[in-house]
């Protein structure tokens, strides 16, 4: 049943269990959008996203996709939650080649063997997958990997994302974030890039926490190379949280009921925006599609989630009472968190389009950083410079940069 809206689901989910059914199956998001063309090879257990939020919307992927056929797609992070969901869609958009891009051996494996069990089931079309183990820090190799393997377009995921983590590793992140972005900039004007698709967040959004700042510098970067690169399309594309993607809240609780709880939650009226990770992806490669160059779009994630209903659900889908047989417990907000997350800025508006859940953005004020000025402050704390060696690793100094700069902390 493709068509089935999520409170059907639930319903039946109910019905099944309660009848005695525990091997219940599903097809995942992206087979009830790719013109029908479902395989038994896709289906999976059913899990708690299958039935929360909204009903995604419905994308003819093969018609959204026809601008990559026959060309060659790199994806960064491509063994990560959103990454690795973009190359499962990207098997069935007619592209001659894959470039599966990762700095972890591991994941990059997982996806490169899962793609490949679905062609070999006849999920997709022909791709040639090319599996390719690199870090975007290397500006060196990304410039040469690039002149080697010659793509069309590059689909931009890859990042340290988790926020405490990285208010803990302050230098790590702009280091990876923001120089791993200009490398792929650098290198994808030098190279003739036809379309270059940034993956942003939230939390870039008057930022209070270092990973929201890396990720707004980076917005910046990509759209400034869309006004002064001459060649290459550039576009950022931003949107909330995604459901069940690695080291989210989801698989968290999920951990935590089954050892028997407790439920952790920074505040119970804490509240995030969320949508399934198919359906976000999807969006991302209609927009690469549709978009324009300079184009900063958001994804339209519908209305926020507190995150305690969500554990309540949660908790009650593995069988359980919240509170009387799991209990939740609150923890406090941790550093660089806020209770609700803003998808535009003060000095931005938002526009619909004529594309189902894709908005656009407009600055009503210019970026207000020199943006050169900023990376060549930032350039000798993540990379060392013996003219600068006092400031090589210094979270410090850094952090005291974006704060002045960046961050949105008053």
């Amino acid at each position: 049943m493709p068509n089935a809206d999520r409170s059907f689901l639930k319903q039946l989910y109910d019905n099944l269990k309660k009848i005695g059914f525990h091997q219940i199956r599903i097809l995942p998001g992206i087979s009830q959008i790719i013109d029908g063309d479902a395989h038994f090879i896709q289906t999976r257990s059913i899990d708690l996203q299958d039935l929360l939020g909204r009903n995604p919307v419905a994308i003819k992927l093969k018609q959204s996709l026809a601008y990559l056929r026959g060309k060659r797609v790199l994806v960064t992070g491509a063994g990560g939650s959103i990454g690795s969901e973009l190359c499962r869609q990207l098997l069935s958009g007619g592209a001659s080649r894959l470039y599966l891009f990762g700095h972890g051996e591991n994941s990059i494996y997982q996806i490169d063997k899962e793609l490949r069990i679905l062609q070999e089931e006849g999920v997709g079309e022909k791709a040639a997958l090319v599996p390719v183990i690199g870090d975007l820090r290397d500006k060196d190799y990304v410039n040469y990997i690039f002149g080697h393997l010659k793509a069309d377009a590059v689909f931009h995921t890859a990042a340290y994302k988790h926020v405490p983590l990285m208010e803990e590793n302050p230098v790590s992140a702009v280091e990876n974030n923001v120089f791993g972005t200009e490398n792929l900039i650098l290198s994808a004007v030098k190279h003739g890039i036809k379309k270059f698709v940034h993956i942003t967040t939230d939390k870039a959004v008057e930022p209070v926490s270092v990973y929201g700042a890396s990720k707004y510098i980076c917005e910046q970067m990509v759209l400034e190379a869309a006004q002064t690169s001459g060649g290459p399309s550039f576009m950022v594309v931003r949107f909330g949280n995604v459901l069940g993607s690695r080291g989210s809240i989801v698989p968290l609780f999920q951990q935590q009921i089954q050892k028997g709880g407790p439920v952790t939650i920074t505040h119970p009226d804490i509240r995030r925006w969320f949508m399934t990770i198919s359906e976000a992806c999807s969006l991302v490669l209609k927009a690469g599609g549709v978009g324009e160059n300079g184009g900063l779009y958001l994804l339209d994630m519908g209305e926020p989630v507190r995150i305690r209903d969500l554990a309540e659900q949660l908790i009650r889908f593995h069988g359980f009472e919240p509170d009387t047989e799991i209990k939740i417990v609150y923890t406090g907000l941790r550093p660089g968190e806020r209770m609700d997350e803003p998808l535009w800025s003060r000095d931005e508006r938002v526009n619909e389009t004529e594309y189902s859940r894709i908005l656009q953005v407009k600055r009503d004020k210019p970026f207000s950083v020199d943006l050169k000025d900023l990376l060549e402050q930032l350039r000798p704390i993540c990379r060392f410079d013996p003219a600068k060696a006092q400031d090589y690793r210094n979270a410090e100094l850094l952090r005291n940069i974006l704060i002045d700069k960046v961050m949105k902390l008053k």
